[in-house]
């Protein structure tokens, strides 16, 4: 079985080994691939192994080899996976890896927010408490989370966690979903009702067409000053012109964004907005995460070979 891996360094830079995938046929492991040449070194794969590659009709048109597409990731929106179905290229993905890093990563990004560690660290490292009067000080208020609102859309595994978490530091959980769900915690049907009670607002939805640029004007006229938001799921989620915007006049408190509408960014107006911290996409890639994501790979393309296929997701 020839097996390509198209873009691998952001699954392992280095830390992990390919051994497992290895074991399964010739395989050809490309750090990154340019568009141009994804159909070219695609061309003899029965297997091809991709996080963000783009896997679109003109390329899936020209690869009447390929048989099986395993994504590493669990978000899937980089595949037309109709096409694949249509031509009979199974696409699997990985449901469930990286749960607990993302949960962790949402609180780091909020507790960033809420207790200003960066800054005050800044500040003493400038100098700051060597010159000043008293035993402590403050470069920016400090929130606590305890009695707040947090407002969950999407209530998945992660979804799930971080609810946990926040019902752990002493938060009240709004869950917004697509369809009720039996969940221990106060559910709403309006998403804008939760924009409006909701102190902080998390996303861990998928993107479709109904849920792209779901935070826009009218739903951030709609948010508290003093509130925040999260979003570790997908960028286009957000109106991100008009979501800065709104940070630079001081609509919402701030946000933390580890997902940008096109990534790496160019011109992005939310790099310099206020109170806007942005990371580079890496709440899911703890080693503990990646490696739980590189054995369930290795075993979605086992499975396929023993003619088993396991976590697909165009059935």
């Amino acid at each position: 079985m020839n097996i390509a891996v198209l873009d691998g360094h952001t699954l392992n830079p280095g830390d992990l080994d390919w051994k497992g995938l290895q074991t399964l046929g010739t395989c050809q492991i490309f750090p990154r691939t340019p568009p141009d040449e994804r159909a070219q070194r695609l061309a003899d794969a029965e297997v091809a192994v991709i996080n963000k590659v783009r896997m679109d009709r003109p390329l899936l048109e020209k690869l009447p080899k390929l048989k099986f597409i395993a994504v590493t990731a669990t978000g899937y929106d980089c595949v037309d996976v109709a096409v694949a179905k249509e031509r009979g290229i199974a696409v699997s993905n990985v449901p469930e890896y990286g749960t607990r890093s993302v949960a962790q990563a949402v609180f780091a990004l909020l507790l960033e927010m809420t207790n200003q560690v960066g800054a005050h660290a800044a500040s003493v490292r400038d100098g700051g408490w060597q010159r000043c009067p008293d035993f402590c000080y403050t470069v920016a208020p400090l929130v606590e989370l305890s009695g707040k609102t947090l407002g969950i859309v999407g209530f998945g595994r992660i979804g799930g966690m971080v609810a946990e978490v926040g019902k752990a530091f002493g938060m009240e959980i709004l869950v917004h979903t697509r369809t009720k769900k039996d969940i221990p915690y106060a559910w709403c049907d309006d998403v804008n009702e939760l924009f409006r009670k909701a102190d902080v607002i998390s996303f861990h939805c998928p993107l479709t067409p109904q849920t792209e640029k779901m935070v826009n004007a009218q739903r951030l006229e709609l948010m508290k000053p003093t509130s925040f938001i999260v979003n570790t799921a997908r960028g286009k989620l957000i109106d991100e012109a008009t979501l800065a915007e709104a940070l630079n006049a001081g609509k919402i408190a701030g946000a933390a964004l580890d997902v940008l509408s096109v990534e790496p960014p160019q011109e992005n107006p939310l790099l310099k907005a206020k109170n806007c911290i942005v990371t580079p996409h890496v709440a899911w890639a703890t080693y503990a995460a990646r490696k739980r994501l590189m054995d369930v790979v290795v075993e979605n393309v086992r499975a396929f070979q023993a003619g088993k296929p396991q976590n697909v997701v165009n059935k």
